[in-house]
């Protein structure tokens, strides 16, 4: 078996020059009532506001603008609750390639209609009995398509960690770094931050039902899970990958866990004060900053917002409690 080559910063250096032109520059907000809050400095990159809601964008238009012409004609299939799903029908949309798309069958409508919208093809599988990515394979093996996970790729990896350089090259070094966790946007982000700012701290996070990632972090060899029950669900992930999980590994400081209720506590404080629409797995970030504001005081903090697509009608009732 050939040694695992890692993607690197060069790699996320030319991921942000081959997307330019497609993926949004996202702003980065700030909110004087978290400063104060806080009493330190935050800084939000939106990627809620990037193309189709989500920096999950960035790396499937990475991906799939490095295929041959052959690759192109038969076609792409992914496995995703969602943005990653979204991600890959509309590059493939763009760059004219049939996209065939494996998501759960409770997977928030908006996203299914969006993914369909962008003339993905969606095949339906339920994600507490059966195995999305045995199912992904089977269908690229017997179709011939060129299969993309929605994180553990070195082409998505370096995609996804254009976020954290845009937002490091716009703020300049900072203090500490919060990015929710499934893997690719993590992994991606440390790989930027390391090189931009070499002495933020940098931290995951993923819901307390859900943290695969923590024990793997802390035990040193990739925790499988079963499939987790959170409103989070770009974050219902079973394990890190080959490639996520040595980046981490040596790149990342540590990783917490929230619970879904300060998820949604964040949820209506983005709604309320920042006047954005921001999904729960979004939210993951700013919820692990806020619980340890203390400890954070005088500091310079980025905080990635991975997303804002969220079914309207379940986003209402989490905000009316």
């Amino acid at each position: 078996m050939s040694a695992l080559i890692l993607p690197e910063y060069t790699d996320i250096e030319a991921a942000a020059e081959r997307i330019e032109g497609y993926a949004n520059k996202t702003p980065i907000m700030t909110s004087r009532t978290v400063n104060e809050l806080f009493g330190a400095e935050v800084f939000f990159k939106c990627e809620n506001y990037q193309r189709m809601g989500a920096f999950k964008f960035r790396g499937a238009m990475n991906a799939l603008s490095q295929f041959s012409d052959k690759q192109k004609a038969a076609g792409v299939a992914a496995f995703s609750s969602g943005n990653h799903a979204q991600a890959i029908a509309l590059s493939a949309q763009l760059l004219g390639i049939p996209a065939t798309i494996v998501m759960p069958h409770d997977a928030p409508a908006a996203k299914v209609a969006a993914t369909r919208g962008y003339g993905g093809k969606v095949v339906e599988y339920n994600r507490y009995t059966e195995d999305r990515e045995q199912i992904g394979r089977d269908l690229a093996s017997k179709r011939g398509l060129t299969l993309i996970p929605p994180y553990d790729h070195p082409h998505v990896i370096a995609g996804q960690g254009t976020a954290a350089k845009e937002l490091l090259e716009e703020t300049g070094e900072l203090d500490a770094l919060f990015v929710c966790l499934g893997g690719g946007l993590l992994a991606g982000s440390a790989l930027a931050a390391r090189r931009i700012s070499p002495h933020c701290g940098i931290y995951g996070v993923e819901p307390q039902a859900g943290n695969d990632g923590q024990r793997s972090f802390r035990s040193g060899a990739i925790v499988h899970i079963d499939t987790p029950e959170t409103i989070a669900d770009g974050a219902q992930t079973q394990h890190l990958g080959r490639y996520t999980f040595p980046i981490i590994q040596q790149n990342v400081d540590d990783i917490f866990t929230v619970s879904d209720a300060e998820l949604i506590t964040c949820m209506r404080f983005f709604a309320e004060r920042m006047k954005m629409v921001v999904e729960p797995t979004g939210c993951l970030g700013f919820a692990a900053a806020r619980a340890r504001k203390q400890a954070l005081r005088g500091k310079r903090i980025g905080v990635i917002i991975s997303g804002g697509n969220v079914d309207l009608r379940s986003y209402g009732a989490f905000l009316a409690g």
